[in-house]
């Protein structure tokens, strides 16, 4: 669908599960913190399919949009990029990411983010996109920067890890530019 230097970014696809079972437990010390669903939805094979399934078929009914990031030489997943929260009366959607540790702080997740804003405002005609990130998480506030969204609020107990009390979460937004 979208690419960029050696990397393609397509819609899930059931053929995925493996693969992201792979990724989940690659970096389940990462992601266990903020992509506790989604980990927790691919702990095994079987579990990756049952996710998978119901990711394609959320991207078709336009609920969700799941998105692989994949090496064009070796086509590894080496990421997932969300556009959820989605709003369709205001126009709105929220990015959420992850990135194998052995490809973050590449930019890569700032390429992939450019261009699903891109995309979200001109195919899916979105005006307003959102990162939600907590204050320690620096790489994916530097992500929200380079990609120019702005600091919008801080929102009190914003997202609760699993075992955690609530975090208080920052907001960043982005907007479609009218012309």
């Amino acid at each position: 669908m979208l690419s960029f230097d050696s990397f393609n970014i397509e819609p899930i696809q059931t053929q995925d599960a493996w693969n992201i079972c792979n990724l989940m437990i690659a970096n389940e010390d990462r992601f266990k913190r903020f992509f506790p669903l989604t980990l927790k939805e691919n702990l095994t094979p079987d579990l990756s399919k049952i996710f998978t399934d119901k990711k394609v078929k959320e991207f078709n009914l336009k609920e969700e949009f799941l998105f692989t990031i994949k090496e064009k030489a070796t086509n590894q997943l080496v990421g997932l990029v969300y556009l959820k929260a989605l709003d369709w009366t205001k126009k709105q959607g929220e990015f959420a990411y992850c990135i194998h540790y052995e490809f973050e702080g590449k930019g890569i997740t700032t390429n992939v983010v450019e261009l699903l804003s891109e995309y979200a405002f001109k195919d899916l005609n979105l005006e307003t996109l959102q990162i939600i990130v907590h204050k320690s998480n620096m790489a994916s506030i530097k992500v929200a920067e380079n990609c120019n969204f702005t600091w919008i609020k801080t929102l009190k107990k914003g997202f609760t890890p699993p075992g955690e009390k609530p975090l208080d979460m920052e907001l960043y937004e982005l907007y479609k530019e009218i012309e």
